[in-house]
């Protein structure tokens, strides 16, 4: 399983020895070559033109955009250049900030990922997550108090000293399965997913859960099937807002479907033959080609 999912790191080194080295991270922040990833109310900034890339500002732009009390936080490197993103969603209209020159839009990650370089996907999913994580732990969760960043951003620590408590970014873990039986998987469709898309099913692993038996759980919940055979294939960040997708295959003791209507609006069985003669006319369509769902189909579909 050498190849990537979309979003997974490629090349990043995350410097996790640096995040504590305030001389080195300062030494980074004055550097020239150093480049800027903001962030702004959960959307990246991207080149336009005939294909949408990511936008990189200079580290002279930092203090024009922080508020005081972003900070920003160090992503890592690549080579010799160190990439840190700040979070501007202060900001009314970005457009009106130094930062909006010509061919240069804030746009969501979501809509434009499945069409980018994996590499930028990476490191603006990256750069998403973790200010996300930010946003929602400004406040201790212990005692209330404010927190500020620490390491790099890459912890909050909270400011009332009789508490002192550290929070640690978090990922939601989430489980999804391709449930095959014979020549046949099952593809589902909730409310929630674009026009005409279905897609295999997955649920949050709840506390005291170990991974396979939160498959095992979400399917039988979702669509009253029995499994056996699961068995892990591969991982992806998808921090929208901030999930690890732990994907598997696992294969059916029984064909009858029976979805649950709070989760689903239907699901069935669809052969080999069926999804390989989808079009972008039919009724139904595939999850979306920067999904691990789509991996997880399309490795299916190749086995003959």
């Amino acid at each position: 399983m050498s190849r990537k999912n979309f979003y997974a790191t490629i090349s990043l080194n995350r410097a996790a020895n640096q995040r504590s080295d305030d001389k080195w991270i300062s030494e980074q922040l004055s550097n020239p070559e150093s480049k800027l990833l903001p962030v702004w109310r959960n959307h990246n900034l991207f080149t336009q033109g005939d294909n949408f890339s990511m936008a990189c500002l200079g580290l002279e732009h930092l203090n024009a955009l922080s508020n005081g009390k972003n900070q920003p936080i160090l992503l890592g490197t690549i080579g010799q250049t160190s990439y840190f993103s700040i979070d501007i969603s202060h900001l009314d209209n970005p457009k009106d900030n130094i930062l909006y020159n010509s061919g240069v839009e804030f746009a969501d990650l979501r809509q434009i990922g499945p069409i980018m370089n994996p590499e930028e996907g990476n490191l603006l999913a990256y750069a998403r997550g973790i200010n996300y994580w930010h946003q929602q732990h400004l406040h201790c969760g212990v005692c209330g108090n404010m927190t500020h960043s620490e390491a790099g951003g890459h912890q909050r620590r909270c400011e009332d000293k009789s508490c002192d408590t550290v929070h640690f970014p978090r990922t939601d873990s989430a489980c999804i399965v391709l449930v095959y039986n014979d020549d046949k998987i099952i593809l589902a469709r909730a409310g929630r997913f674009p026009a005409k898309m279905q897609s295999v099913l997955a649920g949050f692993l709840e506390p005291g859960e170990n991974l396979e038996d939160c498959v095992a759980r979400e399917v039988f919940e979702e669509v009253g099937i029995n499994l056996t055979d699961i068995v892990y294939q591969h991982s992806q960040p998808w921090p929208f807002p901030s999930s690890l997708m732990v994907g598997f295959r696992a294969r059916a003791l029984n064909t009858d479907l029976h979805p649950d209507p709070k989760e689903l609006e239907s699901a069935n069985w669809y052969s080999r033959d069926e999804l390989k003669a989808i079009t972008p006319d039919s009724e139904i369509q595939l999850p979306r080609g920067d999904s691990i769902a789509r991996r997880l189909i399309e490795e299916w579909l190749a086995e003959e």
